[in-house]
């Protein structure tokens, strides 16, 4: 199979199951008899948000597209625990050695998307906007990010050639705040937006002249978050970053600012409790 031909979920998928199974599953190989049947059912363990059945369903299709995945509920869905997320039935073989992967995917997605809607729910009604970050798991960006907005969050960049965040260290290697945006707007696309992270007021302030489409206030309490939406004053978009996890939302909501940036949607979130069930 060539890797550049298939899509990049598909890339991780191939990846997942090629650790896991190694040169072969030997003890489905060794136990189950060739040419067995089986029939199982994913069930929910706990109460969540549901995210990545066609992941699941995909992990089995790339072992054996013989194997039958029919889901119950759809990504996004909010269940109670002993609910029925979906069916699968085929060769024992394909659904034995790909269970894990699958339960994996499955758990982790989900896990994602249930953290992201319970955070969600917290600045309902503020306005304000609930994003990711890069802090995702290498090589599961994508799903991670589709995890995100499965949950009603939205994404932030998805890569580095998504948009220019000129951070702490860029500041300090370009010669401070003003020289790094004049030459990103020199030399970035045009229909890149441009923002700067700022930590004091004296810093929004330089960001606000310099043109900065976006500027981000890290780690500010929220006294100093409030007086710095005051003096942006709409010229620019506001985003709170730095532990908003630690921190009331709905709080920082009320500051004014138009996003939340939290690492925390993806580098921290505990998987949702799935199992695989046969009959």
């Amino acid at each position: 199979m060539n890797i550049q031909h298939i899509s990049e979920p598909d890339h991780s998928i191939i990846k997942a199951l090629s650790e896991d199974i190694g040169s072969g599953d030997v003890t489905t190989g060794s136990v189950v008899p060739p040419g067995t049947m089986v029939k199982g059912r994913f069930l929910a363990k706990e109460a969540g948000v549901v995210c990545g059945l066609e992941v699941a369903r995909r992990v089995f299709h790339l072992l054996d597209e013989s194997v039958l995945f029919q889901a119950m509920v759809k990504d996004g869905d909010k269940v109670t625990k002993g609910t029925v997320l979906g069916e699968v039935s085929g060769p024992a073989a394909a659904i034995l050695s790909g269970e894990r992967v699958a339960l994996n995917f499955l758990q982790r997605l989900s896990g994602i998307s249930t953290k992201v809607s319970q955070l969600v729910g917290k600045v309902s009604g503020s306005g304000v906007t609930l994003v990711d970050t890069r802090k995702t798991t290498p090589g599961l960006r994508v799903l991670e990010k589709y995890a995100v907005r499965t949950g009603g969050g939205s994404n932030h960049r998805m890569n580095l050639s998504d948009g220019v965040l000129i951070k702490d260290n860029h500041i300090k290697a370009a010669g401070g705040i003003t020289p790094a945006v004049k030459a990103a707007k020199q030399k970035a696309p045009r229909t890149l937006k441009i923002e700067v992270e700022v930590e004091n007021l004296d810093q929004v302030r330089e960001a606000l002249k310099a043109g900065a489409d976006i500027i981000m206030l890290d780690n500010m309490d929220l006294e100093t978050m409030a007086a710095a939406v005051s003096i942006i004053d709409c010229k620019a978009l506001t985003e709170a970053s730095g532990n908003m996890d630690q921190k009331d939302l709905m709080e920082v909501a009320r500051t004014g600012v138009d996003i939340i940036s939290l690492g925390a949607l993806t580098h921290s979130v505990k998987s949702l409790d799935i199992s695989l069930k046969l009959e």
